[in-house]
């Protein structure tokens, strides 16, 4: 059933709404932790469970999303989710203890996760081939803008108001896509009798849960020094080899084995991993620079962060263009260039650097982000049949996402590392003896005194702490390079004229 072109506007800002609110509390209560730990007199340890709590729910519930969407219809499940993300958000703000913020912080992921795939298959079933670049476009600007916008705003809601009210926010939000959804949405049921299989969806939840905790817990524990630790590694090595000889064994297996078969879906997956860990871990590792090491405010630092937002938002406006018009391989190569020079300016930042080097690598930065994610997301699901939609983009939402924890992680552990191995090597190399280190020794960075002692330890610290951003820097370089090979792999699709296939939304 064809949908009348006239609703493709309210739809499109109904999910867009829905998307960038999930999008937003992926950072959006970051800021806020302080005030919250002091007001439920919580320890920094103990407050952290409020972003772990929201991740892990998110991470269990995003693989039902394709099973859900096709037992209940895409709309109920948006008006459930919504709603019921809403109502979790508002009994977030009213909390007043820990753990009733944990909890509701752990039901606001699990309604939350089915939007972000749930607003992709919409997206690309209200509008017919020819034009799934450009909506492509306009929905990767909620999904990358979100998490960017989320930290700025939240320290304007917290400073100006309260804590509070980086989940009062959604209300509002959650009210104009409630409503976008009911009315423009069109519903009808689904005769998918596809059985559940149980056996698979708990060795998944296994596996991905148990990752996400291993990589969200690992940093605060010493990583593989804590029993813990191991305990969810071997809990995630299990459910991942069980999901997979499962899968390719049974008859119905939780994620549809068409998928696997498709060769673009897959290696756009893989490659939306790699994406993944370049999108959020920048974002991640400015704000300790900037404001631990070169002494900015968490304002000022949230700020710098807008350029990468904007080039984002310039990229994907003008690469929806040429999506269908050009080798989308050729669009990637471009993406990838313009990462890999802004990761090779990041590895040259310095402790004395203005604001123009960090405001001109996070613009070139958006720009690579935004012209692969448009191109990315049309060639994966350019050949998925529309039954498989939810699924296939719950499966590349769960792959990106594990990106983005495996990056964040991995690049918090190698600073902590290297920032102590640089330490060592500096500190070794003061010798009061030797006359160029004792010229450079004035006050207040003397060897006499247990103050100036004190002064020349945290400038070593500090020295070494930017030496080890600055290798993580280069180590996403490396990435960038690495990942150029797999667009050799990708096949440019066919683009379909017409709306012969273009379903209206169930």
């Amino acid at each position: 059933m064809a949908l009348a072109s006239g609703a493709r506007l309210p739809i499109t800002v109904s999910v867009m709404a829905a998307s960038t609110m999930n999008a937003l509390d992926t950072t959006i209560a970051n800021v806020a932790l302080p005030h919250m730990q002091g007001s439920v007199s919580a320890s920094q340890e103990q407050v952290g469970w409020v972003l772990t709590s929201y991740i892990v729910a998110a991470a269990l519930t995003t693989p039902l999303t394709g099973w859900l969407a096709a037992r209940l219809g895409r709309k109920r499940l948006l008006l459930v989710s919504i709603s019921g993300f809403v109502i979790a958000s508002m009994l977030c703000g009213v909390s007043n203890s820990l753990p009733e913020i944990v909890a509701f912080r752990f039901f606001q992921g699990m309604f939350g996760a089915p939007l972000t795939p749930l607003s992709q298959a919409v997206m690309l079933d209200v509008y017919p081939p020819e034009k799934h670049g450009r909506a492509m476009a306009v929905w990767g600007m909620g999904t990358v803008l979100g998490p960017v916008a989320g930290p700025i705003l939240g320290g304007f809601l917290t400073d100006s108001l309260s804590w509070r009210w980086v989940f009062f926010i959604n209300l509002p939000i959650g009210i104009l896509a409630f409503a976008g959804c009911w009315l423009f949405i069109s519903g009808k049921s689904t005769d998918d009798r596809k059985p559940f299989d149980f056996l698979g969806f708990a060795a998944l939840v296994a596996f991905i849960g148990s990752a996400q905790l291993l990589l969200d817990r690992g940093p605060s524990v010493d990583w593989f020094s804590s029993r813990e630790t191991w305990i969810y590694l071997i809990i995630a090595a299990i459910g991942l080899w069980v999901f997979v000889l499962h899968s390719l064994t049974v008859r119905h297996p939780f994620f549809d084995r068409r998928l696997m078969a498709d060769r673009n879906f897959m290696v756009v997956t893989l490659f939306g991993f790699g994406i993944g860990m370049l999108l959020y871990t920048a974002v991640a590792l400015l704000p300790p620079i900037t404001q631990g090491l070169m002494g900015y405010s968490a304002f000022d630092s949230g700020f710098l962060t807008v350029p990468r937002g904007v080039g984002a938002l310039i990229a994907m406006f003008l690469t929806g263009a040429l999506v269908g018009r050009m080798d989308t391989r050729l669009i990637l190569a471009l993406g990838l260039t313009l990462t890999a020079v802004a990761a090779w300016r990041m590895s040259h930042f310095d402790l004395v650097m203005g604001t123009q080097q960090i405001v001109v690598a996070g613009l070139l930065q958006g720009l690579g982000i935004g012209v692969m994610f448009v191109p990315m997301n049309a060639v994966a699901y350019a050949t998925i049949p529309f039954s498989l939609r939810a699924e296939a983009s719950s499966v590349n939402t769960i792959v990106r996402n594990m990106g983005s924890s495996v990056g964040i992680s991995v690049m918090q552990a190698s600073a902590v590392a290297n920032g102590q191995v640089m330490h060592e090597s500096l500190a070794g190399r003061i010798n009061p003896a030797d006359p160029v280190v004792a010229a450079g020794l004035a006050a207040p960075y003397d060897t006499v005194s247990v103050a100036g002692l004190s002064a020349l330890n945290a400038e070593i610290s500090r020295q070494a702490t930017m030496v080890a951003y600055l290798d993580d820097f280069r180590l996403m370089l490396i990435m960038v390079i690495c990942a150029s090979p797999l667009l050799l792999l990708m096949r440019p699709p066919k683009i379909r004229t017409g709306e012969m296939d273009h379903a209206a939304v169930e």
